[in-house]
């Protein structure tokens, strides 16, 4: 018999690519915010960086909205043309940004509220991202192997997303591109994409002929294959306790994290304008910046690879997917409430407190992949529409209230009193979200003793 083909790893690579591209583009508005309003401005508006609040909780509302539908479609149709509908989407939707501030042919001007509605878009479109890349790692990879799998994308995207500014800071601020070059060059990328992606990807390893017979044998271990078409067992889902435990430990990353996002580049220039007097300062208050994202890969990726060699090694899969999990959150809450230290007692230090961000970011990230192993491991053949529903809370819930509430302390609230207030919430929202992880259990699915299809579980 020959040897396996590995042709799994091509898939995950492209999905990978995928998972850069979204942070990529939602990373975007965090640098290009201040140059947008400018720009709106120069035709006699009068916004201030503030205002551009509205523009992301847009965003947010059509991201958390739409992951279950896009999930379910998913689900039913299979994850490559949902993913190539919805990427095509917002890639129409990030070009149409660039248009911001200008009045186009036949005198309409794409003004303020017209961005609104192009981010409402765009939210919509990327909405669809992630909970279908989770159904196609669980179409494509064995459970033994779907939390590595899963830190390795969520290593991409947070490696795009932390390096964005530092790839802002070369094309606009040193490069000499405008903010709309930037932003049409970024869509640019996710058309090759989909391009690359329609060519390569295929539902299923079986409808592939670059996947011999021994690779389908190692990805089909303990599965059998559903004969029916997929039915959403809403009922089931609605009453499963480990779901709502689920969405209720995503609702706390996200309320955290975007800070981090949005608006941490802001802040640094803020805190510590003084760096931004030469190129070289300008390039490390960037990196600075991103780091939180960048250094969060390696968290991402020790989640997912500790996950998985805690069940190789124990075969106990409900504190496999835990631990790392409920270690994340405790010492995220504790890097917040040093860094709320650092900021009221040495304020010019700026090592020390983007240190403990970096930190944060790390600790933070180590729940990815586990958090997204669970999705599938409960979700089995509902794995994109369970995905999407621990991510629509997390994006409804965390995303939204934690950008509002982040929004109205800092606008309320000057420099380091604001730092002390959010980041103080953000520490007991962490505690929190230790406590959610203990009613996690990886080993219960939400369709169990389905005869058609499923898997063997794994204490």
């Amino acid at each position: 018999m020959p040897p396996a083909t590995r042709y799994r790893y091509v898939i995950l690579a492209l999905l990978c690519a995928l998972a850069m591209i979204t942070y990529m583009d939602r990373a975007a508005n965090g640098s290009a915010k201040n140059l947008i309003m400018q720009d709106l401005n120069a035709n006699g508006s009068n916004y201030t960086a503030d205002d551009f609040f509205y523009v992301l909780m847009a965003f947010q509302l059509a991201y958390a909205l739409f992951e279950v539908p896009s999930g379910v479609l998913g689900d039913t149709y299979g994850p490559r043309s949902t993913l190539l509908r919805v990427v095509l989407w917002w890639t129409l939707f990030v070009a149409l940004t660039a248009f911001t501030g200008l009045t186009l042919p036949g005198g309409f001007y794409v003004g303020f509220g017209v961005l609104v509605g192009l981010q409402f878009l765009f939210g919509m479109g990327e909405a669809g991202a992630f909970p279908n890349i989770s159904k196609a790692l669980y179409n494509w990879f064995p459970a033994s192997q779907r939390g590595t799998a899963k830190s390795i994308i969520w290593m991409s995207a947070r490696f795009m997303g932390g390096l964005t500014p530092v790839l802002w800071v070369l094309l606009v601020d040193l490069g000499g591109a405008t903010w709309r070059e930037a932003l049409g060059l970024f869509a640019a990328a996710a058309a090759v994409w989909c391009v690359v992606f329609a060519l390569v990807f295929r539902n299923t390893p079986a409808e592939s002929r670059n996947v011999n017979d021994a690779e389908l044998a190692a990805i089909y271990a303990g599965r059998v294959e559903a004969q029916r078409k997929i039915i959403v067992p809403w009922g089931k889902l609605i009453r499963s306790r480990n779901l709502w435990a689920l969405c209720g430990m995503y609702v706390v990353t996200n309320f955290c994290w975007y800070f981090l996002m949005y608006d941490l580049p802001t802040r640094m220039k803020a805190e510590f304008g003084h760096l931004n007097t030469s190129d070289l300062g300008t390039i490390q208050l960037a990196l600075l910046s991103g780091a939180p994202l960048l250094v969060g890969m390696f968290g991402c990726l020790a989640g997912g690879f500790f996950s998985d060699w805690f069940i190789r090694k124990t075969g106990n899969r409900k504190w496999g997917r835990r631990l790392p999990g409920m270690v994340g959150y405790g010492m995220a809450g504790v890097c917040y409430t040093a860094a709320t230290l650092a900021r009221v007692y040495d304020e010019s230090n700026v090592w020390l407190f983007a240190g403990l961000l970096i930190a944060m970011g790390f600790f933070n990230d180590l729940i990815m992949a586990p958090a997204w192993a669970v999705a599938q491991d409960v979700g089995r053949e509902y794995a994109a529409t369970v995905s999407g529903a621990m991510n629509m809370f997390g994006n409804l819930v965390g995303a939204v209230t934690g950008i509002f509430f982040t929004g109205t302390i800092q606008k309320h609230f000057p420099g380091t009193d604001a730092i002390v207030i959010l980041f103080t919430t953000y520490t007991l929202v962490y505690f929190v979200g230790v406590g959610l992880w203990m009613l996690i259990d990886a080993t219960k699915p939400i369709a169990p003793a389905d005869p058609h299809a499923g898997e063997s579980t794994t204490p």
